[in-house]
């Protein structure tokens, strides 16, 4: 698998783990306070981070650190507040 081709499947599943989490979300499958929607927004965001880096996209790029920065802090939350609880 070539260089660019991993980037476009990074891209493309970061896509597809964000719809799929918004989805679930928009369902009332899941919360914003699960760790399988936080996890599935953290390794899409960083599928977009890998490919608009390799692209260039800068936007998208920071906007898409931020969004992990986002989710990983509210992971960090989730698992402080699982901890307290016993």
């Amino acid at each position: 698998m070539t260089i660019d081709l991993l980037m476009e499947v990074a891209g493309w599943i970061g896509a597809i783990l964000i719809l799929a989490g918004y989805a679930l979300l928009t369902a009332e499958k899941v919360t914003s306070k699960s760790v399988s929607y936080q996890a599935m927004n953290v390794i899409g965001a960083t599928g977009f981070i890998a490919n608009g880096v390799w692209h260039k996209a800068w936007p998208s790029a920071i906007l898409n650190v931020i969004w992990v920065g986002i989710g990983v802090a509210a992971l960090i939350g989730i698992y402080a507040r699982r901890r307290a609880a016993g």
